[in-house]
């Protein structure tokens, strides 16, 4: 069952499944106009993207984005108290299920699907039962609780809707009704007679809410703050016979003002089906007359007109206090436009520029320049002596390789070709990618897998050769298990002082089965480098599995390999137009042509 009560204390911190800018951008105007210091939303599940962009205020925001609950870090999964899942009616249960069993300070959630199968319904309702979680809907436009949560589309999804519905401090008056735009409007019509909502909800119009019309009114019996229930019904079901029941029980002893519509319904041989899908009379007590008499008789004021429901609004006793009214505030946010980019690392505050929310100048005086590269590059300071001594030796290990290297080679021939230094860097950085410079994402990517899916070596090396695919970060040219290559057991050496080292230990394990097979396949620069990056961001700045996994799909690993060549392709540039040896042709017995059997 639903504690309002305990609700109203809880901090609301809200997961979304799936997307609905409308509804979560409308979410974050009631988080920003009841004043509260953050925005609810917290994150997204969806896929197509990596963040969101919305406004809380005048200022704009990003909402991290994740394609799978398994991809949102530890941490948010914990923060988050209620869901709000905006996915279509065939996905709600697995996905509403996946995220019930995985955050464990959920309290529960709103479902805005239509279509939801009635067996998934039944099933969302007895795991909500079992873990003591409420879920609202199917069909629902959601829970609100005024100046406290707003999950769903529920008092609007526009400003004006939201001020006019006054949504910002609680009342006395509880709105329950099947239909969203019923419980929306009939919010608009307590506050405009002077009263205030102590909550409201809408349960859906499915034949199977999870939360019931009967869950949802003693919910506000048990609620301090209500004083009288108000609840739009109509014809179809037997929800208002239960509903009697605990009122004749005093089970409910609160005022109740009651409308049901579909009276009209009657005037038809065969009853016909209205808008929801359980608004259909299959017999005398599930009409609208049926209903009324019902409900009448147990104590309920009951309104045989929409006009006499609003005559009845009325007579209830007006707020105390007066409304707070947050129309200027509102109106100062309708001239918000979207900026044209979102960056986080840097920026102008009072003409100064700065970076990681640091001026410049403290920055760069107060930290190395690994520090600095690290920092920027993770977009967020690093905290650990490892890391810098790490990345410092990275970026001066890899500065250059010799011209031999295809990058090298592509900057020298296009300095001799009389192009300038961006030109000639550029044609260099061009040539980074699989086959030369990229293999330390790669190999970074292959280690984390590894370790994730708790392979043992040999099992992974085996994956590998069915597929005949190579392993990046195995494997030279020059150096073999009886002739080690110095680079890798510098590098490794950062690893030793480290508690875990499991990707280092991983890639270790790798070395061990790949080498047994062919001398030259060990360890190298790349995977050695990959292997104890990982093991430090992960021991020593504590990023978790999901979010070294993202460092990954953006390429971060490589980014190092990129700064430092850099410095080595520019060298050669200049040293080339020192040298000036002008337009560079291959000799005619270095190239080969190549003859193609026809038959």
């Amino acid at each position: 069952m639903i504690d309002i009560e305990r609700l109203r204390e809880k901090e609301a911190r809200v997961i979304t499944i799936g997307s609905y800018p409308a509804i979560i951008q409308s979410i974050l105007d009631f988080d920003y106009l009841a004043k509260k210091a953050q925005p609810s939303v917290i994150a997204i599940i969806a896929t197509g993207r990596n963040n969101e962009r919305y406004f809380f205020g005048k200022k704009e925001i990003l909402i991290p984005v994740y394609a799978t609950t398994g991809a949102i870090p530890t941490k948010k999964k914990e923060q988050c108290t209620f869901f709000l899942n905006l996915s279509s009616g065939r996905r709600v249960l697995h996905s509403t299920q996946d995220l019930l069993d995985t955050f464990p300070n959920i309290a529960g959630g709103v479902i805005f699907a239509e279509g939801v199968p009635e067996t998934h319904a039944l099933t969302l309702y007895n795991k909500a039962v079992k873990n003591k979680q409420f879920i609202v809907g199917p069909s629902s436009i959601g829970l609100l609780i005024p100046g406290c949560l707003k999950l769903g589309a529920i008092g609007g999804v526009d400003m004006p809707q939201l001020t006019d519905a006054k949504l910002f401090s609680s009342g006395s008056v509880a709105v329950l009704s099947a239909s969203g735009g019923m419980t929306n409007e009939i919010i608009t019509t307590v506050v405009q007679l002077g009263k205030r909502v102590s909550f409201a909800l809408s349960f859906g119009g499915e034949r199977y809410p999870v939360t019931t019309p009967k869950d949802a009114f003693l919910a506000a019996e048990n609620d301090p703050q209500t004083e009288a229930i108000v609840y739009f019904g109509e014809l179809g079901g037997t929800d208002e016979h239960a509903i009697a029941a605990l009122l004749c029980e005093k089970k409910i002893t609160k005022k109740v003002i009651c409308y049901i519509a579909g009276a009209i319904a009657e005037m038809f041989e065969t009853p016909p089906q209205f808008g929801h899908a359980k608004a259909l009379a299959a017999t005398q007590e599930e009409t609208a007359a049926g209903k009324r008499k019902v409900l009448q008789a147990a104590g309920a004021d009951v309104a045989s007109s929409y006009t006499e429901f609003i005559d009845l609004i009325t007579a209830l006793p007006n707020a105390s206090e007066e409304l707070e009214n947050v129309a200027d505030v509102a109106h100062g946010l309708r001239e918000r436009q979207k900026s044209l980019i979102s960056t986080s690392i840097s920026g102008d505050k009072d003409g100064q520029p700065h970076l990681l929310n640091e001026d410049l100048l403290t920055f760069t005086n107060n930290n190395s320049f690994a520090t600095v590269v690290a920092s920027l590059f993770l977009g967020k300071k690093v905290k650990s002596k490892e890391l810098e001594l790490f990345v410092d030796f990275v970026l001066r290990l890899l500065v250059d390789h010799g011209p031999y290297v295809s990058g090298a080679m592509n900057t020298i021939i296009t300095a001799r070709a009389g192009r300038d230094l961006v030109s000639s860097l550029s044609a260099g950085l061009l040539t980074i990618g699989p086959r030369f410079g990229g293999a330390i994402n790669q190999a970074a990517e292959n280690w984390l897998r590894g370790v994730a899916d708790t392979k043992s070596p040999g099992a992974f090396v085996e994956e590998f050769a069915s597929k005949r695919k190579y392993i990046s970060g195995i494997g030279h040219k020059k150096y073999r298990v009886d002739l080690p290559d110095p680079r890798v057991v510098e590098i490794k050496k950062f690893a030793e002082k480290l508690s875990v080292k499991k990707y280092t230990t991983f890639a270790l394990g790798v070395e061990k089965i790949t080498a047994a097979k062919k001398g030259n396949l060990i360890l190298n620069v790349d995977g050695a480098i990959a292997a104890v990056l990982l093991d430090i961001l992960s021991e020593k700045e504590k990023i978790d599995e999901q979010e070294l996994q993202r460092l990954t799909e953006i390429e971060f690993f490589n980014a190092f390999f990129v700064l430092s060549r850099s410095v080595g392709f520019i060298s050669h540039f200049l040293d080339q137009k020192r040298l000036d040896e002008g337009l560079f042709r291959l000799p005619d017995h270095l190239v080969t042509q190549a003859d193609f059997d026809e038959e």
